[in-house]
């Protein structure tokens, strides 16, 4: 019986979290209220070891592309979040056994006993908000989330069984819960958690006005005018060579991106700078305009993954605003933070190089929310790791600076391998015995000489490359046109990069300096 009440306080507390999450998120749009599944979720990834996260990342990545699951960046956040959820609910099952151990051990009634466990919870919801830095509720948002987890804690209890008598209490009394009861708790639970989330999405769909992802103010930056294309063009279901900003990847330390206000946000300024002010993001967009097409790829991408990306950025150059700062002789590095906790710092060699840019829009409009808006940092020939969205605060330091993955175990340096992909073999496309194979090839700022295509074990035959590429900063498409043979053949490519490295052939694992191996693809032919 014992057992049973206990498992009765875990199913109960398990289902009571449902509104209490829904009522959460409608508390954050609403009142600015922490949304607490997913800020204990991103504690816990910044607190455990390096080696943890990075297997976690490592094994989910293989996951998805082994499932074929989707795109990976897009369901990996999905799992991260409903992870953040299932956290939670196992939260509030603890909370309903920890009720039900107080109710036998003391002479409280159900509903007092409920609300210490409320209490409880509340206390440790409260030290994880302070403990994660950057919450500064005011005394209403605090009341409201501490009257919603004790009053939860009230509720639970109270559905957990009348009142404990303080005399005998028999374990009959502990287990008076019907089971008519608990499918009205239930059905209760479900019906306000789904309205308080339809009506949390609702308001969410308007949208604050924070700036992000609207068009650029005029004169708007014009496209760079191309010398005319030769070469080839792109095999049949090849990626398309710009990506549009809703399907380029996202990676970062967050389930939820920061929301910051472009007309509230300044970028603090600091460290070894004779002109150090802070900075508005209309002062920034006041610099001469620079836009280039770049590719970015993250570290943890596996070969012949997703995680790659191609747009238009615009901003603004970080040398001028550097030299316009009055950057001292001394300073050795940029050590950057970020909104969510992420920090990472840019070389000297890469605080003067030209092409390196303060990003603040992303083809054509301002950057979206979930990409850095206000404010990023390209940074050429680096892996997105070294690439700090949401940036809040730079600073010029004489000594070398720290980066939040390299302090976790990765790449320090971050310079991205030879990489070349097959995206397509065109089966529905043969024209003349011939099918199209292509894909993409990148190398950083490094580019691409040749792109090879190997069938069976063959010979490796040169592909035909789209030149120029949008920019030296950008991936190339290829394609070769294969004579079909009937049966089941393997493709495989390699690439070889502007200063003759040809790409790696061994295969390893992202972790620490990015994946290295060829891309292979097994098709039949009837």
């Amino acid at each position: 019986m014992r057992r049973s009440a206990v498992g009765r306080g875990a199913v109960l507390g398990g289902l009571t979290s449902l509104p209490v999450l829904a009522l959460l998120y409608l508390g954050e749009v609403l009142a600015g209220l922490p949304f607490v599944p997913f800020d204990l979720f991103d504690w816990l990834a910044r607190v455990l070891p390096g080696g943890v996260v990075t297997v976690g990342i490592d094994v989910l990545v293989r996951l998805i592309t082994a499932l074929n699951l989707g795109a990976t960046s897009v369901v990996a956040k999905r799992i991260e979040q409903a992870g953040a959820l299932l956290l939670f609910v196992i939260g509030g099952a603890i909370l309903g056994m920890v009720i039900v151990l107080l109710l036998r051990r003391r002479a409280w009634s159900a509903w007092q006993a409920g609300a210490i466990g409320g209490i409880i919870a509340f206390l440790l919801i409260g030290a994880l908000e302070f403990g994660r830095g950057g919450w500064h509720p005011a005394a209403g948002t605090l009341l409201l989330l501490a009257l919603l987890i004790v009053g939860w804690g009230a509720v639970l209890g109270a559905a957990l069984g009348g009142t404990l008598r303080a005399a005998q209490p028999t374990p009959a009394a502990m287990d008076q819960i019907s089971r008519r009861a608990l499918l009205r708790l239930a059905g209760g639970s479900l019906v306000v958690a789904l309205g308080a989330w339809g009506l949390a999405r609702l308001l969410a769909a308007r949208d604050r006005a924070t700036g992000a992802g609207q068009p650029l103010a005029p004169p708007a930056p014009a496209t760079p005018t191309l010398p005319a294309r030769t070469g080839v063009a792109p095999a049949p279901g090849s990626r398309a060579e710009v990506t549009p900003n809703a399907a380029f990847y996202r990676i970062d330390i967050n389930t939820i991106p920061p929301r910051l206000d472009g007309r509230a946000w300044m970028l603090e300024v600091t460290g070894l700078f004779a002109k150090a002010h802070p900075l508005t993001l209309a002062s920034l967009m006041a610099y001469p305009v620079v836009t280039q097409p770049i590719t970015l790829s993250c570290i943890s991408n596996e070969i012949g993954g997703d995680l790659i990306s191609t747009s238009y950025w615009t901003g603004v150059r970080l040398p001028d605003l550097l030299q316009d700062l009055g950057l001292q002789p001394e300073a050795k590095a940029l050590a950057i933070q970020a909104a969510d906790g992420f920090y990472e710092s840019v070389a000297l060699e890469d605080m003067r190089d030209p092409r390196a840019l303060l990003v603040y829009g992303m083809n054509g409009q301002t950057l979206p929310i979930e990409h850095g808006y206000p404010l990023r940092i390209y940074i050429p020939n680096r892996y997105g790791m070294k690439q700090p969205k949401w940036i809040t605060r730079i600073e010029a330091i004489d000594h070398p600076g720290a980066g939040y993955w390299v302090d976790r175990g990765w790449s320090k340096e971050a310079r991205p391998q030879v990489l070349a992909i097959i995206d397509s073999v065109a089966q529905d496309q043969i024209v003349a015995g011939r099918v199209p194979i292509g894909g993409i090839a990148w190398a950083g700022d490094r580019g691409i000489r040749t792109v090879e295509l190997q069938v069976d074990d063959g010979t490796w035959d040169a592909a035909r490359v789209l030149t120029p590429p949008l920019s030296p900063l950008t991936w190339v498409l290829w394609r070769y046109d294969w004579p079909v043979v009937a049966g089941r053949h393997t493709f495989r490519v390699r690439a070889t990069d502007g200063m003759g490295a040809l790409q790696i052939e061994q295969a390893a694992a992202p972790h620490p300096s990015g994946a290295t191996g060829y891309h292979a693809v097994t098709v039949s032919f009837a």
